[in-house]
């Protein structure tokens, strides 16, 4: 390790989202409202920001009005298509109900939101950072956390490139970079691999509820003109998750494209469910098909997403640093949004790190950051829906969402249940292979629906092929003598992008092959595996999806 150059800045932040990108603008504000100067840092593993973004998305601008109160009149890509129509569909095989919305309650309706790209969003954000000095290394990804001799967090070091799959160094090799910091931030998403180590380390979840997770699947389609309407959001429940959490999504975006996909609960217990064939089957309903006939599908991808709620943010601030964003866990699950809680996550620790770095404190825990999240309209928003989910992993979709739906209404007039349902994780909830029936899906048409593979082909995947599989095994018997002998194999399924395979089984020696150039980097192996046997590390930086409007 002692042949890496270091780099000291006041912040690094883990992570070129929307938590990380409105933290370092937030720190950069409040310097120049003080005259003052702090440096700052992001490292992004995407070859670009906005490379690895996936979401719906709709978003809430509450927190973007706060940040950068003029963004609708600065160019922003997410000002082009309000939402001008919400809907919520209950679909049954061949038909749908609508929800009305009087039996929602109003923050449900996505009234003064904003569809659109979130990475391109994200993409304006770095431009404004950049502007305000914030240093942007994209295709740098955080391989370690780097800690003092008194335990506290240090930073990070980027991983080494130009190493080759057995190990030894290639003719361009590089070592990794270490970057120093009074406090650190990771804003890694949902099940960074970095946030795993430090929640470990500093036992962030003793006090919470564990985290639960959703796997989202999205397409982008230019869809017929006369089917377009700007603004138009549909979400839908029910077919063909019958038993499962989940939903569907279809918005009408701009330039005559819709983007849709399915949210399936990563807490189901069939091992046979196969989540990317259930979202090829939703395009098939009469409902969705019908916009999508006569359209033409630009891209794919896949992202894990959390689930748990208020109960499952772990503690935020530990020596040197913090979690902020889905790295925390800020998603509001029913409306199906985190930008925004993301987004003022990061700005709120922004502000503690600021007053502690002008204080001269450097590695100590930012004890006014947790109180104010607490004190937010984060805490107040996520207290109202932290029911919804675990009353319907718990209920059935139909009961549960009843419920879920009368607890939102009483919590919303301040009447509600005093407590929060528990978790429970998503890798314990797999049925054995011979208690469930298999599941047949149909082919697919090539039309609406595809497979695995054309489809990771749309998201613009790329790894360099010779560098160690960043897809690690704790124990590489495992695979063959639990998952495979007790749950015929699910990583074969709940992957949305073919990375694992059994092979060998027909000449009766299987074994698990893993195709790492395929990974979209949605982290569901690393949370759903039953043995919790897969553990996902970042790749060389630069590599995984490359989504140019997701």
């Amino acid at each position: 390790m002692h042949d890496r150059e270091s780099m000291e800045y006041d912040v690094v932040i883990v992570g070129g989202g929307p938590a990380g990108l409105a933290a370092a603008i937030r720190l950069k504000q409040l310097a120049s409202e003080r005259s003052s100067d702090i440096s700052v840092c992001i490292l992004e593993k995407g070859s670009e920001i906005g490379a690895h973004i996936l979401s719906g998305a709709v978003v809430d601008p509450i927190a973007l009005d706060e940040l950068l109160p003029d963004w609708r009149d600065d160019g922003c890509p997410m000002a082009e298509v309000p939402v001008t129509e919400n809907h919520h569909w209950f679909l049954s095989k061949n038909g749908k109900v609508g929800m009305p919305h009087l039996f929602t309650p109003g923050f449900m309706h996505n009234k003064g939101a904003y569809t659109g790209s979130l990475g391109n969003l994200c993409r304006w954000l770095a431009g404004k950072a950049e502007e305000l000095g914030v240093e942007i290394f994209p295709g740098f990804a955080a391989a370690e956390v780097l800690f003092h001799e008194n335990g506290s967090v240090k930073g990070v070091a980027t991983g080494d490139m130009g190493v080759a799959r057995d190990g030894t160094h290639k003719p361009d090799y590089q070592p990794g970079m270490e970057l120093h910091a009074k406090y650190t931030f990771f804003a890694e998403g949902a099940r960074g691999s970095l946030t795993k180590e430090v929640k470990r380390i500093f036992d962030l979840e003793a006090k919470c509820e564990p985290q639960v997770y959703g796997l989202g699947m999205k397409e982008l389609w230019d869809i017929a003109p006369e089917k377009h309407v700007p603004g138009r959001v549909i979400h839908t429940q029910g077919w063909p998750l019958t038993e499962e959490v989940g939903g569907g999504f279809l918005y009408h975006q701009a330039n005559g494209q819709v983007a849709l996909g399915l949210v399936v609960g990563l807490g189901y217990k069939n091992p046979h469910l196969y989540p990317f064939e259930e979202f090829q089957r939703w395009k098939q309903h009469p409902a969705i098909r019908e916009i999508l006939e006569g359209g033409r599908r630009i891209s794919y991808g896949a992202r894990a997403i959390n689930e748990g709620g208020w109960q499952s943010v772990p503690k935020l601030a530990f020596p040197g640093g913090a979690l902020i964003g889905c790295s925390a866990g800020f998603v509001n699950v029913p409306r199906i949004k985190g930008s925004h809680t993301a987004m003022k996550s990061g700005m709120l620790a922004a502000e503690d790190a600021f007053a502690a770095i002008g204080a001269g404190r450097t590695g100590d825990v930012l004890e006014g950051y947790q109180p104010a999240v607490n004190d937010s309209w984060i805490a107040k928003e996520l207290k109202i829906v932290r029911n919804a989910e675990p009353a319907i992993a718990k209920f059935g979709p139909v009961m549960g969402t009843i419920w879920a739906g009368v607890d939102m209404w009483m919590n919303t007039l301040k009447i509600g249940l005093p407590y929060a349902f528990k978790h429970h994780r998503d890798s314990k909830s797999l049925w054995r292979k011979d208690m469930v029936q298999p599941i047949a899906y149909p082919k697919p048409d090539g039309k609406i629906s595809f497979d695995r593979l054309s489809s990771v082909f749309l998201s613009n995947t790329n790894h360099e092929e010779d560098q160690p599989i960043h897809l690690t095994l704790k124990d590489g018997d495992v695979p063959i003598t639990v998952n495979l002998a007790l749950y015929d194999a699910p990583e074969q399924r709940y992957c949305p992008a073919g990375v694992y395979e059994i092979v060998g089984a027909d000449v009766g020696t299987p074994r698990l092959q893993i195709n790492a150039q395929n990974c979209v980097h949605c982290k569901t192996c690393d949370i759903k595996d039953p043995t919790q046997n897969i553990n996902w590390v970042v790749p060389e930086g630069g590599g995984g999806p490359n989504y140019p409007n997701m």
